[in-house]
């Protein structure tokens, strides 16, 4: 029994990394895939809607259509007049009460991952409870003046295993910056309860 359980266990090691590494890249192709259906069907439910009343749809074509989509914002955002038209419905989305919040919040938040405000590119070590033990964070703000903090800092500390995580303000001499490994390396040491091996091999 012990021998089988240990090849269970074995068998648990090698495939649930993989099957939960489909399952969310399936789970994210379906949830693309289905925008266009559904928003077709918002607005034209007769064209959408087979005999039996189900949404019609192709598997693969939203999925093409949205990334296509997505390719082409990408492309043109750079051209002066969607440039200045994107200007427009931000000033728009960030006067508008209840909607700025949102809004500012999301685009805050995905700038911070790619955009050029990138936030998370500073990894450092904090003190955060002022004794020998030390957290993994990102430096997301240099200056805290603003909230009457004089030489402190704001540092994100992720947790483990989640996409949460914890703010703190310190002070800048309780920080030491990460040089041996990027940001991305750190930040999957974090994530990971630190069981990952942020080194590359030689």
């Amino acid at each position: 029994y012990k021998r089988l359980f240990g090849y269970f266990l074995q068998g648990l090691l090698i495939l649930a990394p993989i099957a939960i590494t489909f399952w969310a890249i399936a789970s994210v192709f379906g949830f693309i895939d289905g925008i266009l259906p559904n928003m077709v069907h918002a607005i034209f439910p007769a064209l959408m809607e087979d005999e039996h009343g189900h949404i019609r749809s192709i598997p693969g074509v939203g999925f093409v259509l949205v990334i296509t989509l997505v390719l082409l914002v990408g492309y043109i955002s750079s051209s002066f007049i969607f440039t200045k038209i994107v200007e427009v419905f931000d000033r728009v989305l960030q006067k508008t009460p209840g909607i700025k919040f949102i809004y500012s919040t999301l685009k805050d938040f995905f700038e911070a991952f790619a955009g050029e405000k990138k936030k998370f590119t500073n990894n450092v070590l904090a003190n955060v409870d002022d004794n020998d033990v030390w957290r993994i964070g990102f430096i997301t703000q240099d200056d805290m003046v603003e909230f009457g903090f004089k030489d402190y800092v704001a540092v994100y500390v992720p947790m483990s295993y989640s996409v949460a995580g914890n703010v703190y303000i310190i002070p800048k001499n309780r920080v030491k910056p990460i040089t041996n490994i990027s940001a991305a390396q750190t930040m999957k040491f974090a994530v990971s309860g630190g069981v990952t091996d942020v080194l590359e091999p030689a």
